[in-house]
């Protein structure tokens, strides 16, 4: 079978240029080795956070913006609440890179942002506890994404605009004959195109190898967990999500959603993995509950029993900052992988950009600090 494009890996990238691929007129097909939304990747687990001023650089700021227009351009098209506003709340010391990142780009960016001391966080959010030298920037326009019902929104509209999704398929062999002929091989089939993208998550590494392109991608375990709140300290129209980074590491969270209870995972750290393998569950490892319970007794001692964790993958690049690009030997390859923890918000703005790559060559959006050849 013949189609435009294939898209490899259909989770949070891959649908979303899925989506923009197919209703563009391009005859799409999407093949992934599981069924997506699953719980293999990296958009596992329910919620994401979306944040405008953003802490891990200013080139992040426009993507950000834009990815947040396509989310709610999203809602209206799909007809699904996937973004509550419940604001996000940025922890740290003041003279932090993290903190002083997201100070200076609402200023550049004209964002709104609300920097409070810690009495006067204590004070509007008492379920939290930050010691006198921590501050809060609080942005009141940021929230959190239901990141598997996004993605289910795009597949459908997707699926819609013709495009076909083939799932539980695993890719075997990629052959790219030149600028306009691709051949990919599943364990069942062959299919070809005029062009590729590759967003595979932790499985992008050895699909581009592949194509003689070794990057330095880094598949670790992450973990979250679910805990228990007693009052209304935590929920999500009173309360935010959060970003702390504290002299223990960096964590996150969100808000009691519809009772789910306070959740909260650790940025940093993680265990490098073989994403073919077996990932040890939540719990097995005895830093999986005693790392987020410290960080409960310290900050938000209200939420203190555990109800259940998950597992999640990020896959990592050494500067922690996204691949988004074409083959260097290949123009009608495009390439999205590295998120490294922090690109699922993004996922609408990529798929316009990897479709925008593969229709055109390029794009309006400033993707030359998420270039292979930094490698």
């Amino acid at each position: 079978m013949h189609y435009d494009v294939i898209v490899i890996g259909a989770g949070s990238m891959g649908m979303a240029a899925g989506y923009f691929l197919s209703k563009s007129g391009k005859s799409t097909v999407l093949i992934d080795s599981f069924n997506p939304p699953h719980n293999k990747g990296s958009h596992h687990g329910e919620t994401r956070i979306i944040r405008h001023a953003y802490g891990e650089g200013e080139n992040y700021v426009p993507l950000a913006l834009k990815a947040q227009e396509l989310w709610n351009d999203l809602e209206k098209v799909s007809g699904k609440q996937l973004f509550l506003p419940t604001g996000v709340i940025n922890v740290g010391y003041e003279k932090t890179d993290f903190i002083q990142n997201i100070i200076s780009s609402s200023k550049t960016y004209s964002l709104p942002l609300e920097i409070l001391d810690s009495i006067e966080v204590n004070k509007r959010w008492p379920g939290i506890n930050l010691p006198n030298n921590y501050i809060g920037c609080y942005e009141p326009t940021s929230g959190v994404l239901k990141c598997e019902e996004c993605i289910e929104a795009y597949r459908e509209l997707a699926e819609q605009n013709g495009a076909t999704i083939i799932t539980n398929s695993k890719v075997i062999e990629i052959m790219v004959h030149d600028d306009k002929r691709v051949t990919i091989k599943t364990e069942d089939h062959t299919f070809s195109a005029n062009a590729l993208v590759v967003s595979a998550g932790a499985w992008s590494g050895s699909l581009l190898s592949m194509l003689d392109l070794n990057l330095p991608l880094n598949p670790i375990r992450k973990t979250f967990a679910w805990f228990d709140t007693k009052d209304d300290l935590y929920d999500h129209k009173e309360f935010p999500a959060f970003s702390f980074e504290t002299s223990h590491g960096h964590y996150y969270g969100f808000p009691s959603i519809d009772g789910s209870g306070l959740k909260l995972g650790r940025h940093d750290g993680g265990d490098t993995i073989d994403p073919d393998e077996a990932i040890l569950g939540f719990g097995e490892l005895e830093e999986d509950t005693t790392d987020l319970k410290q960080f409960l007794q310290h900050y938000m001692p209200f939420a203190q029993e555990l109800k259940f964790g998950k597992t999640c993958m990020y896959t990592m690049t050494p500067d922690e900052d996204f691949i988004i690009d074409t083959h260097p030997n290949y123009p009608n390859v495009a390439i999205a992988s590295g998120f490294s923890g922090h690109g699922f918000k993004f996922s609408s703005v990529v798929g316009q950009i990897l479709s925008d790559l593969i229709i055109s060559g390029k794009t309006e959006h400033n993707i030359s600090p998420f270039s292979i050849n930094r490698f």
